[in-house]
């Protein structure tokens, strides 16, 4: 599939995930949404990406949606393009890929992230920010809610009062704040912003084997709604007993033991355990 409004770039077993309408501040469009889906599906068939960073073209990360459409932006029976009544928003379209992605995801918020724009990063794994980068959840002020799934996402990653202070007010608040707020991990100058990132990036692709990450990033997500640490327990002990008989786990000790790089050999693409997925498909209703 050929891209209008994203750049898919990998480069030695690391995916970026440019959104690429500059002109437009990367404002989110269907078309984009598609493509960033799309974009999804073939990083997890390809065995050779090893990690994943999403970052924007130009002075922004997105502005958030596309308002080109004036007031009935947000009004699905207004447009022709969808059946009237409630329909999936196109955010959540996207976050819930994105949570069913087997890499891990980094977020290099390079500029201005509102609405979507910040929502979308909610479900990626690591968020780091330049020091120039601004943040808002607006929607409140825009008379609408928060979507992309934030209202699960956004209280389990800064907690609900920073939540609620953060999408009661629809303020835009800079970068200094999303870190002291928890919603980033680190600032840095915009220009050395994408080598950090890549430096992460590196360090999971160079060191970790890629069936266990794949699995690490579904056992901690998925652990969030859990009711007792025994579900934990359970899923722990599965993936210890599966994981343990693994050419991964013998090779893993080895190099330890032999003090030099381990040589990872399982795949995504096949490799998971027999029990993987282990959740209940889940539906839009």
């Amino acid at each position: 599939m050929s891209y209008d409004t994203i750049l898919y770039d990998v480069d030695d077993g690391i995916l970026t995930i440019t959104m690429n309408r500059p002109e437009a501040m990367n404002a989110f469009n269907h078309t984009m949404m598609n493509e960033m889906i799309d974009a999804c599906d073939r990083a997890d068939a390809d065995d050779d990406v090893k990690a994943i960073i999403v970052t924007g073209a130009g002075r922004a990360f997105c502005a958030g949606a596309d308002l080109s459409g004036g007031g009935d932006t947000f009004d699905a029976d207004a447009r022709d393009d969808r059946a009237s009544g409630v329909q999936p928003d196109g955010g959540g379209r996207l976050t819930l890929r994105l949570y069913e992605l087997n890499k891990p995801v980094i977020a290099a918020i390079n500029g201005a992230a509102v609405g979507v724009g910040v929502t979308m990063t909610l479900a990626m794994d690591i968020r780091l920010a330049a020091d120039v980068a601004k943040f808002g959840f607006v929607f409140a002020r825009r008379g609408i809610v928060p979507e992309a799934c934030s209202s699960y996402f956004l209280p389990r990653v800064v907690g609900i009062s920073k939540a609620l202070e953060w999408c009661y007010s629809g303020r835009v608040f800079p970068a200094q704040e999303a870190l002291d707020g928890g919603l980033v991990r680190s600032l840095h100058e915009k220009d050395d912003l994408l080598a950090e990132a890549r430096a992460l990036a590196e360090d999971i692709r160079d060191n970790t084997a890629p069936v266990s990450v794949a699995m690490v990033r579904h056992m901690m997500w998925r652990m969030l709604g859990a009711d007792h640490p025994m579900e934990a327990h359970k899923i722990d002990s599965r993936g210890i007993y599966y994981r343990g008989r693994s050419p991964d786990a013998k090779e893993g000790v080895q190099s330890f033991l032999e003090k030099r790089p381990a040589e990872f050999s399982g795949k995504v693409s096949s490799d998971m355990p027999e029990f993987f997925p282990w959740w209940d498909e889940r539906e839009f209703s």
